[in-house]
């Protein structure tokens, strides 16, 4: 994978926007683990305050009226090289997200979407006021977004084949890279695939790691992702980094935990 050697540069800065994970195993302190691992800064905007843990989500609670402050506070001191989007929780939080990267559009930053809609555990995350807000007012801002199948279905109205559902996707938001995550599939396989707006389809194989420890695999992806845009891969090979990355992550995964356990987000860092 690639790594920024920070001993000489300033680290680019990566901004993201998602809910907060008391288990640090995804969401915000997840996220910002995955930046610290490809050598970048990262600055973190909260959506939403969650209570779980390893066992699952049992209570969210959206804080969205901070979120547009946090965002224009941060950008004019610490503007991003690039920005995640992870977890939302309301309707409003689409809006001020929405409303920030309409101000910050122009400037030819990559901002990949993990469209969380649902927890692992079976906990609803965005109602459907939120989801069509996501798909009307949030999707023709992103450049990259990343489900999962039980994701893209919803977002696309495809049961069928994934790559059905990413053309239908993209049917409705031409300028979008879509990947298609598949740690979801069944089998000792696991095929990402990306579609681009020039139709290029991509499919990265990979042997599933055997682990129960899978929490946050989604968001390290998508951070990950992000991270390689911003060092300068093009789009299938930061796919296939991340997907790398993710797959590394898994593999030294430090057992914690009752439930789905955290990866090994540090892993890069503990290898140096």
């Amino acid at each position: 994978m690639n790594l920024l050697d920070t001993t000489t540069h300033k680290p680019p800065i990566s901004l993201t926007i998602a809910g907060f994970d008391p288990s640090s195993g995804a969401g915000i302190t997840a996220d910002l683990q995955v930046f610290a691992a490809h050598g970048l800064y990262g600055t973190a905007c909260i959506t939403a305050l969650t209570v779980q843990s390893t066992l699952g989500v049992s209570a969210v609670d959206p804080v969205a009226n901070f979120i547009g402050q946090t965002l224009e506070h941060l950008d004019a001191d610490l503007p991003p090289a690039g920005i995640k989007i992870g977890m939302l929780g309301s309707v409003e939080a689409v809006l001020a997200v929405a409303g920030y990267l309409r101000k910050v559009r122009g400037r030819g930053i990559p901002v990949v979407l993990d469209p969380v809609i649902r927890s692992s555990s079976g906990v609803a995350l965005l109602d459907e006021e939120g989801l069509a807000a996501m798909q009307q007012e949030l999707l023709p801002l992103v450049d990259w977004i990343t489900p999962n199948q039980a994701e893209l279905t919803v977002l696309s109205g495809v049961t069928d084949e994934v790559e059905d559902g990413l053309e239908a996707l993209m049917r409705l938001h031409p300028h979008l890279h879509a990947v298609a995550t598949g740690g979801d599939c069944e089998g000792d396989r696991t095929v990402d695939v990306l579609l681009e707006p020039d139709g290029d389809l991509h499919r990265f194989m990979g042997k599933r790691v055997m682990t129960t420890s899978t929490h946050g695999t989604g968001c390290a992806f998508s951070s990950a992702l992000l991270a390689q845009l911003v060092l300068g891969n093009a789009p299938a090979a930061a796919v296939r980094a991340a997907k790398a990355y993710v797959t590394e992550a898994l593999r030294q995964a430090p057992g914690l935990g009752g439930g789905n356990g955290p990866l090994n987000l540090l892993w890069p860092l503990h290898r140096q």
